[in-house]
């Protein structure tokens, strides 16, 4: 979750120690494991995710058959890759499966309808935008693909929470997130691009440089309208973090809102634009 702060000078160091424990790990996964590694890795951190995007949703107790459900479509999603059907066949899938659901779901009508589209969003709101990683790590070159974007994307995050916090003055989206600033967005295309240019040089090659910057502002601008779609639904329901997991981070879901939305812009970039394909 990117955080742009215009008032406080005090950094969580939680933040820092939570990612020290775990970008190495990632590392390994993304870098050496095969593919199907990082699916499940994808499936555990978004299966998580969508289980307090559920929880908060889901006022005043979840729907459990909804929950299962949606769970399962998303690991199904994800997975795709790996088996054999297509998002076709999970289509076909998901309406068979989520009108079954409402109908044995307690409640009235019009609830039950409510949580129904709550789950198919939360589907594709999570689902299928990760499911972009796991096309992205089956690309030529996709484990260092999707190091390039994790990297960016950690990067814009980062400037944008510090020069937000030391420089922010100007507010961005006051009425969805108060603590967006103009000075931590710049901030964040800043690093994005710098660590872009950075990681283009150093281990990938088959991005040119005009790609490169263009992709740090874009994933920038990416990552910011996921961090402020995830503050829009938490406005909405009235909570500040989607959880407590990550310490220093909230929830799993507030860690990973900028990468819903930078990674289906970063997979359509490199094979539409770049031209990238995937592996033979």
């Amino acid at each position: 979750m990117t955080t742009l702060s215009t008032g406080t000078r005090r950094f969580d160091l939680r933040r820092v120690y939570t990612a020290a424990l775990l970008i190495p790990g990632v590392y390994v996964i993304i870098r050496y494991l095969p593919p199907w590694a990082l699916t499940l890795l994808l499936m555990v951190g978004g299966g998580l995710a969508l289980l307090e995007l559920y929880r908060i949703s889901f006022q005043p107790r979840p729907n459990r058959a909804l929950v299962g459900t949606g769970l399962a479509l998303s690991a199904l999603v994800l997975a795709r890759h790996h088996l054999s059907y297509d998002l076709t066949d999970l289509l076909a899938v998901g309406l068979l499966t989520l009108p079954v659901a409402l109908l044995l779901s307690p409640g009235p009508a019009e609830r039950r309808i409510k949580d129904t589209a709550i789950t198919a969003f939360g589907v594709i709101y999570v689902g299928l935008t990760l499911s972009t990683v796991a096309s992205a790590r089956l690309l030529t070159g996709g484990e260092r693909l999707v190091l390039f974007l994790a990297l960016v994307t950690w990067a814009a995050d980062t400037g944008a929470y510090y020069a937000g916090t030391l420089c922010g003055k100007h507010l961005l989206a006051p009425r969805i997130s108060p603590k967006k600033t103009v000075e931590g967005l710049l901030g964040g295309i800043g690093l994005a691009v710098a660590a872009a240019l950075l990681a283009q040089a150093w281990f990938i090659p088959q991005l040119q440089p005009m790609d490169t910057v263009i992709l740090g502002v874009v994933l920038t601008v990416a990552g910011l309208f996921g961090d402020l779609w995830e503050s829009a639904i938490k406005r909405r329901v009235g909570v500040k973090d989607s959880g407590s997991i990550l310490p220093g981070h909230g929830g799993m879901l507030d860690r990973i809102d900028s990468l819903l939305f930078t990674a289906p812009a970063f997979y359509y970039y490199v094979t539409w634009v770049c031209g990238i394909a995937p592996s033979p």
